[in-house]
């Protein structure tokens, strides 16, 4: 992979956060897609919070109970606004599958499939994501190493298989009755780090 390097950096105050963040474009990236990292506060020095966020316009935008990733990217804006680190949100929707797969396989789940179930069923990659950008991204703003915040162990294999030091720190798990076997299917499936007995948080839709 060609080395990356900064394109532009703006300041936007975010409110969700409560804090400015630098948004950070690039150069040289292999898939062409606009990732973008967003440096939120003072990220720490030595081994800075970072999470991998692949972009959800149902979760992320229009609060959709049917996964949690926008439970996950606003814990992580508030995990940042306290301590600092950077958010690399990817271009990347439905795991790199698009938003119109991704919809035609709500479809599918709704009539029984799980999320894996339902891409195979279109004949598509249970997971599409290449995380080679978030690496070359974090080394382009200089961090060697970090804490991810992350329930995916994929994630970090994927940093580490590219360079960078990288230690899971859990996120919080997000249940509500949409979204339950989603994330079941997730934790039997690709060995996402929740527990999701009796004991896990249920979230009411609303």
């Amino acid at each position: 992979m060609q080395d990356l390097t900064i394109r532009s950096i703006v300041k936007i105050p975010l409110g969700a956060a409560d804090v400015d963040a630098d948004f950070i474009t690039f150069h040289g990236l292999p898939d062409s897609a606009e990732h973008v990292a967003i440096r939120v506060g003072v990220p720490g020095a030595d081994t800075p919070l970072v999470r991998i966020h692949s972009e959800c316009l149902t979760g992320d935008v229009f609060a959709s109970r049917r996964c949690d990733c926008g439970d996950q990217l606003a814990e992580a804006l508030s995990r940042f606004g306290q301590d600092g680190g950077y958010l690399l949100y990817l271009r990347q929707e439905g795991r790199g599958i698009g938003l119109y797969a991704k919809l035609e396989a709500y479809v599918l789940q709704s009539k029984g499939a799980d999320t894996f179930e339902a891409n195979r069923m279109l004949s598509l990659p249970d997971d599409a994501r290449d995380f080679s950008c978030a690496a070359a991204m974090l080394r382009t703003l200089g961090v060697g190493k970090c804490r991810l915040l992350t329930n995916n162990p994929d994630k970090v294999t994927a940093l580490q298989m590219h360079g960078i030091d990288t230690v899971a720190q859990c996120t919080g798990v997000f249940i509500n009755d949409n979204n339950r076997r989603y994330i079941e299917a997730k934790v039997r499936k690709k060995n996402h780090a929740m527990v999701i007995g009796d004991d896990a948080e249920v979230r009411d839709e609303a």
